[in-house]
C-alpha cells in the first residue's frame, strides 16, 4: 500500500500549485515566460529612457559590461625588477619590468628639492606593483577590505581590483618591442639576438621521410622569401639523411634556417625550425591549415619581399620566438608588392596570415576609424585600408625549444610546453 499525500507536493514548495493537466502546465509555463520577458523589456526600456536623458549612464554601462574572457583573466609570474634573472619558463612581462626599473633609476637620480619630507613617501611598495602582476586573490581581498580601511582612516591603495583589471581595454593587439630582450637571454642565444639587423635569410625547406606534402612544402617556399625546397629521398638503397646531417649540409652552403614540415594522415601537423649554424631548434604544431586557393576572394602573391608584423610577444620566451621569425624574413621589405605577413600571438597560439593591402578614400557609408579608447584616430579621417588575403592560413603552437641541433633521441631542451597547470598562465 502506498502512503497518503505522495501524489501531489504540498502547496508552497514549488511556488504555484502544479496542475495535473499537461496542457494547462504548458499554458502556465508560457504565461510565466511571457510575463518575465515583458518585465525585462519594460526594465530595459526604462533604462533606455534614463540613458537618453543622461548620456553618462550609458558610458558607465558600456565600461562596466565588458565580458570577462579567459584572456582578460591572464595571470603573471611574480618576478623582481632584475631582468637578467628571468628564464624561459617564467611568464613575466618584460616591458613592465623594464619600465619599473627605469622609474626606479629616475627616482634615484632625481635631485633633492628643499621642502621635501621623507615622511610623505608611501608606507609600502605595493603601489608600484603593476596591476597585471597582482593575483585575483589579492584583488578580491582589497575589494573586501576597502570599506574597513576607509573606516579606520587609512589611505586606500591605488592597486586596481580583479574586476577593474578585467574590464580594462585589452592590449593583445599591440606590436612587439624587440629591443626589450633581457641581456641574459641575448647572451644565451647570440645568433638570434644580433646587435644590427639580421642577415638576409636563406632557408632550406624539406619534409619528413616518406612524406606526401610536396605541394604544401612548395607553398611554404612562396611564404618564406629566398627559400628552396629539397625533397628527402625514401628509396631503400639510398642514404636517409638525418636533421643533423641536413643542417651541416645547409650550413656549408650559407643557409640560415632549416624548416622541416611534419605530416600526419597526409596533412601538415608540425614545423621544426633549426636556426643555423648551432641552433636552437624550435618545434611547432600546425592546425587549421588552409591553402590560399581555398580562401574566398583570395589573391595571387608576387615575388616581392613582404613586411613582417609581430603582435603580443611579451615574455622572454615570446621575444625569443619573435626573434626567430624575424630571421626568416628580410630586414628590408619591398614595399612595391604591398604584402604583409602577420604573426599574432593570442593565448599562446600564433596565427599566421598574409595579406595584400591598398589605401583608398573613405566612402560615405563607412564609419570613422576609432582607437582602443573609442575615439576617432587623428590623421586617418578619410583613409581606409583594403585587404586581400593571399594565404596560406594556419596556426602554430610552440611545443619545445631544444639546445643546439639534437639527434632523434635524448634531446636537451631549453623549454618544454605542457608543464603549466593553469589555463590563465600563458607562456608567450
Amino acid at each position: 500500500m502506498g502512503l497518503k499525500g505522495q501524489g501531489k507536493p504540498p502547496p508552497g514548495v514549488m511556488g504555484d500549485e502544479k496542475t495535473g493537466n499537461k496542457l494547462r502546465r504548458k499554458m502556465n509555463h508560457v504565461k510565466r515566460k511571457r510575463a518575465k520577458d515583458a518585465a525585462r523589456r519594460e526594465e530595459r526600456y526604462a533604462f533606455k529612457k534614463e540613458e537618453a536623458k543622461n548620456p553618462k549612464l550609458k558610458e558607465e554601462r558600456l565600461k562596466r559590461n565588458i565580458p570577462l574572457t579567459l584572456e582578460r583573466k591572464r595571470i603573471w609570474n611574480e618576478a623582481d625588477n632584475d631582468t637578467e634573472e628571468t628564464g624561459l619558463g617564467l611568464s613575466v612581462d618584460v616591458e613592465r619590468i623594464k619600465r619599473a626599473k627605469k622609474e626606479e633609476e629616475d627616482e634615484l637620480n632625481r635631485p633633492f628639492e628643499e621642502g621635501e619630507d621623507d615622511s610623505e613617501a608611501p608606507e609600502s611598495d605595493n603601489e608600484s606593483v603593476d596591476s597585471m602582476l597582482a593575483s585575483d586573490d589579492e584583488g578580491e581581498e582589497e575589494e573586501k577590505d576597502g570599506e574597513e580601511e576607509e573606516s579606520r582612516g587609512r589611505k586606500k591603495t591605488s592597486l586596481p581590483t580583479a574586476t577593474e583589471r578585467a574590464t580594462e581595454p585589452t592590449q593583445s593587439t599591440r606590436s612587439t618591442n624587440l629591443s626589450l630582450a633581457p641581456e641574459a637571454l641575448a647572451a644565451k642565444f647570440p645568433t638570434l639576438f644580433t646587435s644590427g639587423p639580421p642577415p638576409t635569410p636563406k632557408i632550406l625547406i624539406t619534409t619528413a621521410i616518406n612524406s606526401n606534402l610536396h605541394n604544401e612544402a612548395e607553398i611554404l617556399t612562396d611564404l618564406f622569401p629566398n627559400s628552396v625546397y629539397i625533397r628527402r629521398t625514401a628509396h631503400r638503397y639510398s642514404h636517409k639523411f638525418s636533421i643533423r646531417e641536413i643542417s651541416k649540409f645547409a650550413t656549408n652552403r650559407n643557409f640560415t634556417t632549416v624548416v622541416v614540415l611534419q605530416e600526419d594522415q597526409k596533412k601538415p601537423s608540425g614545423l621544426t625550425m633549426v636556426h643555423l649554424p648551432v641552433g636552437p631548434t624550435f618545434h611547432f604544431t600546425i592546425s587549421n591549415w588552409v591553402e590560399g586557393k581555398r580562401l574566398p576572394g583570395h589573391g595571387r602573391a608576387t615575388e616581392h619581399w613582404p613586411e613582417l608584423i609581430l603582435n603580443n610577444f611579451r615574455t622572454p620566451l615570446g621575444l625569443l620566438t619573435a626573434h626567430l621569425f624575424r630571421t626568416l624574413f628580410p630586414p628590408q621589405p619591398e614595399f612595391e608588392g604591398r604584402q604583409v605577413v602577420t604573426l599574432h600571438n593570442q593565448r599562446d597560439y600564433i596565427f599566421v596570415r598574409r595579406h595584400r593591402y591598398v589605401f583608398r578614400e573613405k566612402r560615405e557609408t563607412e564609419k570613422a576609424v576609432v582607437g582602443a579608447d573609442g575615439k576617432e584616430m587623428e590623421g586617418a579621417e578619410g583613409i581606409r585600408t583594403g585587404l586581400q588575403e593571399l594565404g596560406p592560413r594556419f596556426t602554430l603552437k610552440l611545443r619545445r625549444v631544444d639546445k643546439g641541433i639534437q639527434r632523434a633521441s635524448g634531446q636537451e631542451w631549453e623549454w618544454k610546453g605542457g608543464m603549466e597547470k593553469q589555463r590563465t598562465l600563458f607562456q608567450l
